[in-house]
């Protein structure tokens, strides 16, 4: 960093103790790099925490997608299992006074994929994010003000609890920074060997390898669950899920161990890039009061897609899916009934990559009805708009889903989403009730592709009644899914866990200050 500025925490007024200083700990950002949704919640909620006033720095790794990005800002030497690294510290905005502080190591980031590549994923992981939480210790301990709390996201952050615990000297000043560990997706738990607790410095204490042992392994998200202040998830229902043995993942006894310090908090929709009233990847704007330029975006949609947009076709209900195209999200059931949905008289369009045998099957079902089903198969942002906004329906059939953005994008965009009932897809789309005309979309629990079709069928007999259609859409575009109602909730759980690291460390004497971490950061 800046030998004259050591702040990670820029504009704070250090006489304010009602604002926290929030260092956010994550493996991928936008606009920085992205792989999947991490990317928009994580710069979302960092935007979101510092409109309510608080003071946040997002620290992550520089990708190769990401070289360019940023203003030089220092260098700092990072030591991990007896290795030095030499990292550059570049410095960015992401808006809303957030800073970002990408770390710049080429010899571990500048690969072709973040997380791995063809072959599969890199065999050095345990060290690449070692070292990423490792970086922003140092740069917290050698920081005049030390963090209020440090957010860590996913496995790819999970070791930050764990070295706070480890009573490295150097950490002293964080003993009063309290750790949150926020879950994505239980199933991604940065599960290795035994062995890499050498590599990564921490095989010398039995209470950690502990902490950390799962199955034959260690899991750096276990040592994270175990250890943090505070755990959440990304939606009500997916906490209650994961605590039990079918979604529990193996990680479910540790979950239950950690009590009411587990808490669910749903998703948010970032207003400023998902808004039907300012896309700019749609023809025109659209809102609850005028839905005409819906039309305009089916048809360009249509279109992009090479698919009729004649009168007949505009009139055709049409089904939406942006999605990677793995088992989770529910594609055997589209396997599964293929035939019978294609039979009704619908359309689709497909954005998403992911196994082969579903960017097959896709490909086959356009090859089969050119008329009726469109598949791109990598991703697009433009085509992503356009789906959300054009499309009559959203399908997410989900095996299993933490939170899930897509409903929400939808819902805001009058696109009726038809889910199945699990996770964060229960807790946003209420069924319709043929009774009251209550809700906002469609949902089957049975984990079936009869109740799959069931449920369309149920839908495209509704769509034939146009005012209850179009009562649908304005009761999910009027929910209220943005992230300034979420970004309240996380700010209540880091003052809980910020008064629990207080209470443990009271008495203690130590002070928050200048750690011997800043002999290791220098100017450029």
């Amino acid at each position: 960093m800046r030998a004259d500025n050591r702040s990670l925490f820029r504009a704070l007024d250090v006489t304010d103790h009602a604002r926290l200083r929030v260092l956010m700990l994550v493996s991928e950002a936008v606009p920085f790099s992205k792989t999947g949704g991490l990317a928009d919640v994580s710069s979302a909620l960092s935007v979101s925490i510092a409109k309510l006033g608080h003071a946040v720095t997002v620290i992550l790794p520089r990708y190769r997608e990401s070289d360019g990005v940023g203003k030089a800002a220092g260098r700092c030497v990072v030591r991990v299992g007896g290795l030095a690294y030499d990292v550059g510290l570049f410095e960015a905005s992401l808006g809303d006074g957030v800073r970002a502080v990408l770390l710049d190591c080429p010899s571990l980031y500048d690969r072709d994929g973040l997380y791995g590549d063809s072959q599969g994923e890199y065999s050095d992981n345990p060290i690449r994010f070692s070292v990423l939480v490792r970086a922003a210790l140092d740069l917290a301990a050698g920081a005049e003000l030390a963090p209020s709390v440090i957010h860590a996201h996913d496995w790819q952050a999970g070791l930050a609890p764990v070295y706070l615990s480890a009573r490295v000297p150097k950490y002293r000043c964080l003993q009063a920074t309290a750790s949150v560990l926020t879950i994505h997706n239980l199933a991604y738990q940065g599960t290795f060997s035994e062995n890499c607790l050498d590599t990564i410095g921490l095989s010398g204490d039995p209470s950690l390898r502990g902490a950390m042992k799962h199955g034959a392994g260690v899991s750096f998200l276990k040592g994270g669950i175990v250890l943090s202040d505070a755990v959440t998830t990304v939606s009500p229902r997916y906490a209650e899920e994961i605590v039990g043995v079918e979604l529990g993942r193996g990680l479910d006894a540790s979950l239950r161990s950690r009590g009411t310090r587990l808490t669910g908090i749903l998703n948010g929709v970032d207003d400023a890039v998902w808004n039907p009233e300012s896309d700019p990847f749609l023809p025109m704007p659209f809102s609850t009061v005028n839905l005409g330029g819906k039309l305009a975006a089916k048809r360009a949609m249509l279109q992009r897609y090479g698919l009729p947009t004649d009168d007949v076709a505009l009139a055709r209900p049409v089904v939406g899916m942006v999605s990677r195209l793995v088992p989770q999200k529910g594609l055997d059931l589209i396997v599964e009934v293929a035939d019978e949905l294609l039979a009704l008289d619908l359309a689709f369009v497909v954005l998403g990559t992911g196994r082969a045998e579903y960017q097959d099957l896709w490909r086959e079902l356009s090859a089969r009805h050119p008329d009726r089903v469109g598949a791109y198969i990598g991703f697009d942002e433009e085509r992503a708009h356009l789906i959300e906004g054009g499309a009559d329906l959203f399908l997410m059939p989900s095996r299993y889903e933490p939170c899930g953005l897509n409903q929400m994008y939808s819902l805001r965009y009058g696109t009726v989403p038809i889910v199945r009932a699990t996770g964060g897809l229960a807790d946003t789309v209420e069924p319709y009730n043929g009774t009251t005309g209550k809700g906002n979309g469609f949902a089957f629990r049975d984990y079936s592709g009869a109740a799959l079709l069931a449920s369309l069928q149920e839908a495209l007999t509704l769509f034939k009644d146009r005012d209850a259609w179009r009562r649908l859409q304005i009761a999910g575009m009027s929910q209220d899914n943005s992230w300034s109602v979420s970004a309240r909730e996380y700010v209540k759980v880091y003052r809980k866990a910020c008064n629990d690291a207080e209470k443990r460390v009271s008495g203690s004497g130590e002070q928050q200050g200048i750690g011997s971490a800043a002999a290791d950061i220098r100017p450029v």
